[in-house]
């Protein structure tokens, strides 16, 4: 079982392109009030800088979203992960055989996504905006656009086999 790092590259620019159209014309007018933020600013800082480090870190969600997503990483995990495979015994062939390629869809990956941003981003930016003493609005706009992420970065990175 190898990392798909075409997957994640592709799945990465999703928070680019949902976040464009989320903090845009959804959710763009509410986000910058809720926010305090104005149009002049949004133009202060480099874009280059603030889209790169972006698609570094979607990476990085990414790569995560890969063993979230993909059951099979379980199974090599519990080998001791790809060094191991050969040394592996037979039961873990066995099942490699029988389920290498189960659940590999892009609704299931979709459904891993969407129970991810569910259940840990939401709770995790929650926590955040409870103790900065943020909006709920707030919280359910940027809770959303993570969810809205990570349900298509699951669909990609689990689909694409």
């Amino acid at each position: 079982m190898e990392i798909n790092f075409y997957a994640i590259l592709v799945a990465a620019l999703t928070t680019l392109v949902v976040g464009f159209v989320w903090y845009g014309p959804l959710f763009g007018k509410v986000w910058m009030k809720e926010t305090g933020l104005t149009e002049e600013d949004l133009k202060k800082d480099s874009m280059i800088k603030i889209f790169g480090l972006t698609y570094l870190f979607s990476v990085m969600i990414g790569i995560i979203m890969m063993l979230l997503t993909v059951h099979q990483f379980g199974a090599l995990g519990m080998i001791g992960g790809p060094d191991f495979i050969e040394s592996a015994k037979p039961s873990y062939q066995a099942f490699m055989a029988d389920y290498a390629t189960a659940f590999r869809t892009y609704k299931h990956g979709a459904l891993h996504g969407f129970m991810s941003g569910l259940f840990l981003a939401f709770p995790l930016i929650a926590i955040n905006g409870l103790f900065e003493r943020r909006s709920w609005k707030l919280i359910f706009i940027h809770s959303g656009y993570w969810t809205a992420v990570m349900t298509v970065m699951g669909a990609i990175i689990c689909g694409w086999v």
